[in-house]
């Protein structure tokens, strides 16, 4: 089940991607209008920066979600479980209740499965007993 969720992680960190290129290639040159007006834009200079600080935050959000779902994804592959990765991933699989239909129904099963004792257990595991190295006799 692990891997699947590190496959989800994956899928959306390569659409998170792909958002990042589309809005770097095509959605500033169509704000900024730089190839037919210069700085100015088609709606003026106070329009054309509302619209670069709109998808500088789109971008943001993006990169955010491309970091965090790469970092569950990568995490998720190692053979040793840590705690972190697990929070990680139930964040993501958080974000991922709002991509409808699917998203909504991999993020719930991955929180499930996350939240599980027996998996809480994988990534925290006790820790181990100290050997007392100079007994006393």
């Amino acid at each position: 089940m692990l891997i699947l969720i590190a496959v989800w992680q994956l899928f959306t960190a390569f659409i998170a991607l792909i958002g990042i290129v589309a809005i770097v290639l095509f959605a500033f040159p169509a704000v900024t209008d730089s190839f037919n007006y210069g700085w100015m834009g088609w709606n003026g200079r106070s329009g054309m920066m509302a619209g670069i600080f709109g998808l500088s935050i789109a971008i943001f959000v993006l990169v955010c979600l491309f970091a965090l779902a790469l970092a569950g994804a990568i995490g998720l592959m190692q053979s040793k479980g840590r705690e972190w990765v697990r929070v990680v991933s139930i964040v993501h699989s958080a974000l991922s209740l709002f991509a409808v239909p699917i998203g909504t129904i991999i993020g719930t099963l991955s929180i499930i499965y996350l939240t599980k004792p027996d998996v809480r257990d994988y990534f925290n595991p006790p820790p181990p007993v100290k050997e007392n190295l100079n007994p006393k006799n």
